[in-house]
Order: C-alpha cells, then sequence, then structure tokens
C-alpha cells in the first residue's frame, strides 16, 4: 500500500510541475467528489462493520466455508448479485472474510458478480439496453462469474478435478 502512496504523490508531483493550474483544478474536483461520496461511504463501512459484528463467525463458516463449496458459491453469487457495494469496500470485505475461513473461490463468486451482474440496476439497463440484452448481459455476467469461481476454486486447491 505504500508504494501505491509514494506512486500517487510522485504523479501528483510530476503534474503539478507540468502544469499547477491544472492540477489544482483538479484536486478541486477530486475533493468535491469526494465530499459528495463520503457519507455513502462512511455508511456503507458502518453497515458492513455492524453486520459482521452481528454475525458470528460460525454461522459465517456455516454458509460460506468448505463445509459445502457448492452451497457457499451458490450463495455468494446471489448476494453479489443482488448486493450494491463499490468495489472499495467490496474488496477489504472480502479480505476480512478470508481471515475467518471463507474459502476464496466463494470470495471470487461473490466480488465477480457483485461487480458485474446488476439484478438492482436491472430497470435502468432495460431502459437503456433493452430487455433482451439486459438480460442476456446479467445472465452472461452470472456464468462468468461461476466459471471465475471454479477457476479460481482449481487455482488455490479448494477443487480438485481429477
Amino acid at each position: 500500500m505504500t508504494i501505491l502512496y509514494i506512486f500517487t504523490a510522485l504523479c501528483l508531483t510530476i503534474s503539478f510541475i507540468k502544469d499547477k493550474k491544472q492540477t489544482i483544478k483538479a484536486l478541486q474536483i477530486a475533493i468535491k467528489k469526494l465530499k459528495k461520496i463520503l457519507p455513502m461511504f462512511t455508511l456503507i463501512i458502518i453497515m458492513v462493520s455492524i453486520l459482521l459484528y452481528l454475525l458470528p463467525e460460525h454461522v459465517i463458516i456455516k454458509y460460506l466455508g468448505m463445509e459445502n463449496k457448492w452451497l457457499a458459491v451458490s450463495i455468494s453469487s446471489l448476494l453479489g448479485s443482488i448486493s450494491v457495494m463499490p468495489g472499495f469496500i467490496a474488496f477489504p470485505l472480502s479480505g476480512l472474510l478470508h481471515k475467518q475461513g471463507v474459502p476464496m473461490m466463494v470470495l471470487a463468486s461473490f466480488t465477480t458478480t457483485l461487480m458485474m451482474v446488476g439484478i438492482l440496476s436491472f430497470p435502468f439497463e432495460k431502459a437503456y439496453l433493452g430487455t433482451k440484452t439486459a438480460l442476456l448481459r446479467n445472465v452472461l455476467c452470472f456464468l462468468i462469474g461461476l466459471i471465475i469461481a471454479l477457476c479460481i476454486g482449481i487455482i488455490y486447491g479448494e477443487v480438485i478435478l481429477w
């Protein structure tokens, strides 16, 4: 993470040297956007924290652990498909769940479907893309999410094919 901070500071410095006025303008826009999303970001972090606090570790492991990996992948895929969560929340959440023993393939299915499938955004997609295209896109993305979960399971040794 430190490398990312150093890289960002270096890029910002180069930008500032190259065009001071444009860099300041970009920073002002970034600060406005941050102020706009900060309340929602904070609310999501609070809600996720409360949910993780209220759900005992054994419950999370029971439904998302290796006891029944295919049920866990199904549950996580469905949760990911209906959830609305930005990636900067989803990935740290996945890290916390992994520390509690949730397998990588389950986390892969959750994050992949979270990013690619949009059940809650379907009405908007339908309006812009049409029903057939929006439905096809969501179904294909769901299937791709399951394929990615299977591949991750194979890579991490959670699924053995032979």
